[in-house]
């Protein structure tokens, strides 16, 4: 079980095929906060058909893709 298992539920449950979240919208969705792990974590989100696209430290944003099936 990963600390962003319910993210991954979140985002696999969206219509679309691209998703913008915030940060603090990911530490909602999460129940934990935006860290520096989930760069690694990431990768989890595959399975789900989807992928992290573009995270901006700037805006505080993470893009996410659908992956093509």
């Amino acid at each position: 079980m990963s600390k962003y298992d319910k993210l991954w539920d979140y985002v696999e449950d969206q219509e679309g095929n691209e998703l913008m979240l915030t940060f603090d919208e990911i530490g909602a969705i999460a129940g934990v906060p935006l860290d520096h792990s989930f760069l690694t974590y990431k990768k989890e989100l595959v399975p789900h058909g989807w992928e992290v696209g573009k995270i901006s430290m700037k805006q505080q944003t993470v893009h996410f893709n659908r992956l093509a099936e």
